[in-house]
């Protein structure tokens, strides 16, 4: 796991330093504060992450999908759900652009079309990130608890059905944005791409339905998961490396860290519907609108941070392999040796030991496997 790990800490305290920077700039739009001031802060806040998000992630991410399909003649089950992920992650930045016009000028000039499709295509960039990682996590679990299924499992027709049902789950989950979202125009000539829900109900339904699927039960799984890896690898020790295990639980604090309170935020607005306030209504309407618009800017943050993280668990890779160093980091390096077919299951070696009776966490992500790209095809 990442226990002393400096980057997980950090992780970890990022939901809450974001959440204080808010109510920080929030505290602006008191009555005894010009409200022009707070919003003015937020917006140019807001402005800052998306700007940071589309300049890292857009090279980063793109470098990461080049290294997977250029770099890689063995693609593990990993690299094949990372590769996913920077896909995903890549289609949200692509919309960064009209959001940042939006926040500059005040207006949506794009029309409801445009409106829909943007915010459609990050919900299914949320939906799939959030199954993917979990997907990493389920793999990991299983095969600590059951290792021969787990390689029988891990064949090219089972990543192409895990693979194709994420996007298509995701695809269908994120279908009640394009029935609530709409254009509203206002008296001043300006218009927003905003939600209308039919009545107060909807609109609760419709956040804690993101908030659950989004989000809580998917973690749910996830904690699951590697309270059951825990459990089990208590009395073991692996002389496997760990650098990719490490990499996974990394970009799994991150999306915590980046979501956790875009959807506490959703929950707080569902209360208050179901308790029959109005969006945006009252002090705490006010902020908890406020809010929202940095904390989707701090999502979109999100999808930039992976190729860091891919950096820094690369610790000397980079140096050493230079532009091919995400290929090395999820191909395995160091004691892993390539996996051979044995007895029609994955058999692997540990360079300078004995042959492994049972894969360890690291190994269902490393692991070396039939699955090329020009196989899917």
């Amino acid at each position: 796991m990442v226990s002393g790990n400096p980057w997980s800490s950090t992780l970890m305290r990022l939901s809450a330093l974001t959440l204080q920077v808010l109510l920080t700039a929030m505290n602006t739009t008191s009555p005894a504060a010009s409200p022009s001031l707070g919003v003015g802060f937020i917006v140019l806040l807001a402005i800052i992450l998306l700007s940071v998000a589309l300049a890292v992630g857009l090279p980063g991410n793109s470098f990461v999908v080049w290294s997977i399909l250029k770099r890689m003649k063995k693609r593990s089950v990993t690299a094949l759900l990372v590769l996913n992920l920077a896909l995903a992650d890549l289609a949200v930045l692509l919309t960064a652009p009209f959001f940042l016009h939006f926040l500059a000028q005040g207006t949506w000039s794009f029309g409801l079309a445009g409106c829909r499709l943007c915010h459609y295509v990050c919900g299914v960039s949320m939906y799939a990130s959030v199954l993917l990682i979990t997907a990493m996590s389920l793999d990991r679990s299983l095969a600590v608890a059951r290792p021969f299924v787990s390689q029988k499992l891990r064949t090219k027709a089972m990543a192409l059905r895990v693979l194709a049902g994420i996007w298509v789950v995701s695809f269908l989950l994120a279908t009640p944005v394009l029935v609530y979202r709409t254009v509203v125009a206002l008296k001043t000539n300006m218009s927003l791409c905003y939600p209308k829900y039919p009545s107060k109900e909807h609109e609760a339904f419709h956040l804690i339905f993101e908030a659950l699927t989004g989000f809580l039960l998917p973690f749910l799984a996830v904690v699951a998961s590697y309270s059951d890896i825990g459990r089990r690898l208590q009395a073991r020790r692996f002389r496997r490396s760990r650098r990719t295990g490490r990499l996974v639980v990394l970009i799994i604090l991150a999306f915590a860290a980046f979501w956790l309170p875009y959807h506490v935020v959703n929950l707080a607005e569902a209360a208050r519907a179901l308790a029959g306030q109005a969006s945006g209504s009252g002090l705490v309407g006010q902020r908890l609108k406020l809010a929202r618009s940095v904390l989707i800017a701090l999502a979109f943050l999100s999808s930039s941070v992976n190729p860091v993280l891919y950096a820094c668990a690369g610790g000397g890779l980079l140096r050493s392999a230079g532009v091919g160093f995400v290929a090395k980091l999820l191909e395995g390096t160091g004691s892993e040796a390539s996996s051979t077919r044995r007895g029609g299951s994955l058999g692997q070696t540990v360079r300078g030991g004995p042959a492994a009776q049972e894969p360890g966490p690291s190994e269902s992500l490393t692991a070396s496997s039939p699955l090329e790209l020009n196989e899917l095809n």
